[in-house]
């Protein structure tokens, strides 16, 4: 039998090092005491003073931890290189604290002492490249994290070099890299989350950052509480309250009544930890919740009975932040207060605010918002237009690095308080040329991007096809948030962002060009929302009209109720409340069509109309509207883009496919009788409609047509999806089509519906084929009965088959059937 072998200090002191890395400060320090009580050498008993300072930081007794490493370094007789790690344990300790100039001095003199120590000395980089991130002083943050990267790699030690590369990722965000920042975060995931579920925490804080700048707030902010939750279990408040910073900053983008409070109790628990540095951010955050971070249209106000923070309560926080070298949120602060100030008296003084060279988008974002609020106080709409387009095309110049739509729509956040200042600013001017400009630049924004298609991915295809299952083994809306949906989630997100890169940036099209582009018996109409009023352009071959549309209001209130009316009335078809369903349904219709259209299509005088919409309008069955009797009309995302896709005339469609999912009561007969308005055709039913054979179906014909049940996925647009035979066609399959076709007619439930992200940006599947080049696709955004889409869709087909346009063929088809529904044309339906 054999006896327990004693583990000498030098054994224990690894051990605990290893437990403080996974999070597990109790059991580390622990075993710290026990290593401390075996050491007989004056070192290693400093390196285990050092070792539990960093377990008392991780539960927040900094102040206790400088203490003890200050004692451990004045020791005696400490050599060259324990007096070196002691002075990274003091520079760590010190960037905890927020005192970032003293941690790099403490850093500088470790990594000089570590020089025959390579593993040490990129621990102590690790740690310098984290001061200068938060400096956003990034040429030199990158140059610790690479080297620090390297001698992990050449060591061997993969743990370290994942948390090395993850924090080149977080390099990559601060510089605006989105797409390398999640990818280089995501592999390091990878390896980090299987040391702890504190180590995971950590990781996906910094991963939330990157969602947050992209605009995902919601699943953002999602990951920040989970990942609060972890710390608090673990007892770890400062990283708990950093946390919560985070989460009042995302917070701050849509919710700043939310913000104030959680930034509120991060700063009491900084407090509570002597951390003034971090103390004062949380404090910048609430200042500015209280003072809103919106203009004009957006503008959230602090209501209650709190008093709004004056000048003399933000500039001490503002120096505080300066002095700690959090430049960028002083300046941010700053500017917040002066919105605020301009906003509420415009006669107030203005100061002048110096934004660092190195400051984030949104703060950048954020003086052109000041220099907008100063015009607009002072009546000068054109300079408050000129401030704003000024921010806009900076937006503009960073997105052009991104080709995928997911990212495009999202990052759109940043510039909504721009737009709607301008919309507001081009709407007062009454000049037509101004409006449609800022109507443009509106609609635009998300478009300017031409994609470049994405080459094959295999494991993209292999995850799609697991998720698949796992929605088919869920059938709830939150389905994604299983871990491993999430994580296949993830996975595809990242693969998309970075697969689909830019192939061209597309200007925005000039009034005098777009009078070219309509022909006599075409208008647009154009509707500009500016958060309060509703405004129609319409624009002729002739000329161009601005129409005022005082029933805005009515329309506010009939829109809320209307998909609940247009679901029923597809579903209660008869019996005694059918009638009231109609009724109910045919008053908001009126409602709408009178307040929105009887004026606009009676100045156009045409029968084609391009409409182009904000999100507000989302969701709308114009077809259905009375005013459109009579009329072709399509959806464009863009009168730029409606104008683009018509440039290369496509040739006369001469083939069609069909395919019918599951369930479909008469999908079969709907596609059957499609089909006979073609010579060639190929249709998919039952086992055969697999997502793999309707994808390759649709790279091979010029009309597809897809009969099934759809899924509209409110907060993850690209997961919406067609129920085939093996499960849902999402929308990141269509980026694996080699080709996709010139015309889409999706007769499912939902599928024309869209997610109206911030203001402006609708995205869902009619956008998804779009965006992938598709030209027109035709679908409706709420439930339609089987018959009234098998006989409609069906009439419709024998004008496609002769080389009608196809908003042209579904108008022809209501028409002639007698069928008003809501399937419309969306994009280049003429």
């Amino acid at each position: 039998m054999m006896g327990v072998v004693a583990r000498t200090a030098e054994e224990l002191h690894g051990a605990a090092v290893d437990l403080v890395n996974r999070g597990k400060v109790a059991a580390a320090r622990r075993m710290l005491a026990s290593a401390a009580e075996a050491a007989v050498d004056a070192n290693l008993r400093a390196r285990i003073a050092g070792t539990m300072a960093y377990a008392l930081a991780r539960v927040g007794e900094v102040a206790e931890a400088e203490r003890l490493c200050a004692d451990a370094l004045r020791t005696p007789g400490l050599d060259a290189q324990t007096s070196a790690i002691l002075a990274g344990q003091m520079g760590a300790l010190a960037e905890r604290s927020g005192r970032l100039d003293e941690a790099e001095r403490w850093l500088a003199r470790g990594i000089d002492g570590l020089r025959e120590d390579r593993r040490a000395q990129a621990n102590l980089r690790v740690n310098r490249s984290l001061i200068n991130m938060q400096r956003r002083q990034l040429k030199a943050a990158a140059e610790d994290a690479a080297a620090a990267t390297t001698t992990f790699h050449d060591l061997a030690l993969p743990i370290d070099e994942a948390q090395a590369r993850h924090n080149e990722g977080y390099i990559a965000l601060l510089s605006g890299d989105l797409v390398t920042a999640m990818r280089q975060m995501g592999a390091a995931r990878d390896y980090l989350a299987t040391v702890s579920t504190v180590v995971a925490a950590t990781c996906d804080v910094d991963r939330a950052e990157v969602l947050r700048d992209a605009g995902l707030t919601t699943e953002a902010e999602r990951i920040l509480a989970r990942s609060a939750s972890v710390f608090g279990a673990h007892r770890m408040p400062q990283s708990r309250a950093e946390t919560e910073f985070n989460l009042a900053r995302s917070l701050l983008m849509h919710d700043p009544m939310r913000a104030r409070r959680v930034a509120t109790a991060a700063a009491r628990r900084f407090r509570a930890l002597g951390n003034d540095a971090w103390a004062a951010r949380a404090d910048a955050i609430r200042f500015r919740a209280s003072l809103s971070t919106g203009v004009g249209a957006l503008a959230v106000r602090s209501t209650g009975a709190r008093r709004t923070p004056s000048a003399a309560d933000v500039e001490p926080v503002a120096a505080e932040l300066f002095r700690h070298g959090f430049r960028s949120e002083a300046a941010a602060l700053r500017m917040t207060h002066e919105i605020w100030s301009t906003a509420n008296d415009p006669r107030s003084p203005t100061r002048s605010i110096r934004v660092p060279s190195t400051a984030s988008m949104d703060v950048r974002l954020l003086s052109f918002q000041v220099r907008v609020e100063r015009a607009a106080a002072a009546r000068k709409d054109a300079e408050a237009r000129r401030q704003a387009a000024a921010g806009l095309d900076a937006l503009a110049a960073w997105q052009q690095s991104f080709g995928s739509l997911d990212l495009q729509t999202s990052v759109g956040m940043h510039g909504t308080s721009l737009i709607f200042a301008g919309l507001g600013a081009a709407t007062r001017s009454g000049r037509p040329d101004v409006l449609f400009e800022w109507s443009e630049r509106a609609r635009h924004l998300s478009l300017q991007v031409m994609p470049l298609r994405p080459p094959p991915d295999p494991t993209l295809a292999r995850e799609l096809a697991e998720l698949r299952q796992l929605r088919a083994a869920d059938a709830g809306e939150n389905w994604l948030s299983s871990p491993r949906a999430a994580k296949l989630r993830d996975s595809a997100r990242q693969r998309q962002w970075s697969a689909t890169g830019s192939a061209a940036i597309q200007e925005r099209l000039t009034l005098p060009r777009l009078r070219t582009a309509l022909d006599p018996e075409t208008a647009l109409v154009a509707f500009v929302y500016t958060g309060m009023i509703m405004t129609a352009l319409v624009v002729t071959s002739e000329g161009e009209t601005t129409l005022p549309l005082p029933g805005w209001p009515r329309v506010q209130q009939a829109l809320p109720g209307l998909r609940a009316d247009l679901d029923m009335a597809a579903a209660v078809r008869g019996g005694p409340m059918a009638d009231v369903i109609r009724r109910s349904l045919e008053d908001r219709l009126a409602t709408l069509s009178s307040a929105l259209l009887d004026s606009t299509v009676s100045v156009a005088g045409v029968r084609r109309l391009v409409i182009t919409a904000p999100g507000v309008l989302n969701g709308i069955p114009w077809a259905m509207l009375p005013a459109m009797r009579g009329h072709s009309f399509t959806l464009a995302p863009s009168a730029t883009r409606w104008a683009s896709l018509r440039e290369g005339v496509p040739t006369m469609p001469t083939s069609a496919g069909f395919a019918v999912g599951p369930r479909v009561a008469r999908g079969e007969e709907e596609i059957a009788e499609a089909a006979t308005a073609w010579r060639t055709t190929r249709s998919l039913a039952g086992g055969e409609a697999t997502v793999a054979a309707v994808t390759g179906l649709g790279s091979s014909v010029d009309v597809l047509h897809v009969a099934a049940h759809g899924r509209h996925a409110v907060d993850n647009p690209l997961f919406s999806g067609l129920e085939l035979a093996d499960g849902a066609l999402f929308g990141y399959d269509i980026d694996l089509m080699p080709e996709v076709p010139q015309t889409v007619v999706l007769s499912a439930c939902e599928v024309g519906r869209s997610s109206v992200r911030w203001g402006e940006e609708a995205i869902g599947m009619t956008r998804i084929w779009l965006h992938a080049g598709t030209r027109c696709v035709i679908a409706a955004p709420v439930v339609v009965a089987d018959d009234i889409a098998c006989e409609l869709l069906g009439a419709m087909h024998v004008g496609l088959a002769v080389g009608m346009a196809p908003a042209d063929a579904l108008a022809a088809a209501t028409e002639r059937t007698g069928i008003t529904a809501p399937f419309q044309a969306h994009g280049a339906g003429f």
